[in-house]
């Protein structure tokens, strides 16, 4: 009996192999694509078609590929040539929430902002907050550990998860993690899921940890600044004063410029960078007042407001920023580095020195409350990513490093980044790491190629 036929029967009548029906799992957002189609891909809706499938997979030596709505950054979710999907779209459900333990049980495909939605009737909301939570899934947030605007205050997906449910590439299913608040008994393996990019096993259910909903309204602030610098030594130093906003974001003159030209307004002629911030909670209005006084005191012109249509306004030109860029180019490189916040002004720097050096355009946007810097890497073609962009994201990377920070604050190694993870980690480090791999994933059928370069 041939693959496609045994997956039928394991997962009747959701099984895809036509090449239309493929094409979109050979790419994600960051604008890569495979050489060739998945042999097919599957699309369980239980527990035990996801067990039953990797038992099939690993029976006939598959590779596997994990796959949630596709809106990953570094080619994580990419299937090519040989490979088989798993996608987790219609897995979808709530299967629980708790007021009392503040927690709710749900299937990986949820999307984000479904799940808030209906959150909201219990008076309770799930952190993680990537800009693409009207689209992205929970269960690719858990693969990445994706973060977003909020990660300053309410932290990363890591620290939103309480236990998982994952299925390994044999068809065992383990329980990860504690539905208590506590829980310290033997290596803490739900970390390490999160995070691990699909490369580990299957998380087919999660145990998510909430918040109350935040009520009253927020206060948002934006600051315009003659020199970038003055800006993200604000930013810097609002962390130093101990103050917490919600969000707060920088954007350089490059995006400012890319905002203009799209949307035929701009808000400050000589402006050569701009704070966002939005305060929120039963200290909001103290939280602003200082934010604003901080950023004044370090030369911007500030604006906060807590009338909604105002508040828009002021957004307006970080929500414009993706698009703006977008428009502007042949071809983006879409890519993130974190550095220590007292150490912005810095990474800016080197990424200016970098742009004149290679002649590209590289709009740097930041969540600066965390930083988290956002660099584009703008080209004419629309094709491949050049090797010159990949010399100077390169580059990039390596400031990163050099300034005591990270590959990846948030899109994830994949396949785009893999080149560079040793780097990082170090020798004995990288080994390690994929000894832990070997040990989940012995014959390397889960999401081959990725993270590691091998």
């Amino acid at each position: 009996m041939s693959l496609v036929a045994r997956l039928e029967r394991a997962v009747p009548g959701r099984v895809v192999s036509d090449p239309v029906g493929l094409a979109p799992y050979t790419a994600d957002r960051s604008g890569h694509r495979a050489a060739g189609r998945p042999i097919a891909a599957v699309e369980p809706e239980t527990v035990e078609e996801v067990q039953e499938v990797c038992r099939i997979a690993s029976a006939e030596g598959v590779p596997v590929v994990t796959r949630g709505a596709g809106t990953g950054l570094a080619g994580g979710a990419i299937a090519g040539p040989g490979e088989l999907v798993v996608s987790l779209m219609r897995m979808d459900r709530i299967l629980e929430v708790s007021r009392e333990n503040r927690l709710a049980v749900v299937q990986p495909g949820i999307l984000n902002a479904a799940l808030n939605a209906e959150l909201a009737q219990y008076g309770l909301w799930w952190a993680p907050d990537p800009a693409s939570r009207d689209i992205s899934t929970v269960g690719g947030n858990i693969a990445m550990n994706a973060g977003g605007l909020l990660c300053a205050k309410y932290g990363v997906t890591r620290e939103a998860v309480l236990a998982l449910k994952v299925v390994l590439i044999d068809g065992r299913v383990i329980d990860v993690g504690h539905r208590t608040v506590k829980g310290v008994t033997g290596y803490d393996l739900c970390a390490l899921m999160i995070g691990s990019e699909g490369t580990l096993g299957i998380v087919v259910e999660a145990t998510l940890k909430l918040v109350p909903i935040v009520t009253g309204e927020p206060v948002t602030i934006g600051a315009f600044f003659d020199r970038l610098d003055d800006a993200a030594g604000a930013a810097a130093e609002i962390s130093r004063r101990g103050l917490v906003p919600a969000i707060l974001e920088l954007l350089d003159r490059p995006s400012l410029d890319c905002v203009a030209a799209y949307t035929g307004e701009r808000l400050n002629e000589t402006a050569d960078a701009y704070v966002l911030a939005q305060c929120d909670g039963p200290d909001a209005e103290r939280t602003g007042a200082g934010v604003a006084q901080a950023l004044r005191e370090a030369g911007g012109d500030v604006r906060s407001t807590t009338d909604p249509a105002e508040s828009e306004r002021l957004w307006s030109l970080r929500r414009n920023v993706f698009p703006a860029v977008e428009a502007a180019s042949g071809g983006l490189l879409v890519e993130d580095i974190a550095v220590p916040r007292d150490r912005m002004v810095d990474a800016f720097a080197a990424i200016r020195s970098i742009e004149r050096r290679y002649e590209v355009s590289i709009p740097t946007g930041c969540h600066a409350g965390d930083g988290n810097l956002h660099p584009v890497f703008s080209y004419d073609d629309g094709g491949a990513v050049p090797d010159r962009i990949w010399e100077a994201a390169g580059e990039v990377f390596q400031t990163a490093l050099d300034l005591g920070g990270t590959l990846s604050g948030e899109h994830g190694i994949g396949l785009l980044k893999r080149r560079w993870l040793a780097d990082e980690l170090g020798d004995a480090q990288f080994e390690l790491q994929r000894g832990v791999k070997e040990l989940f994933d012995p014959r390397g059928l889960l999401n081959p190629g990725k993270v590691f370069a091998v």
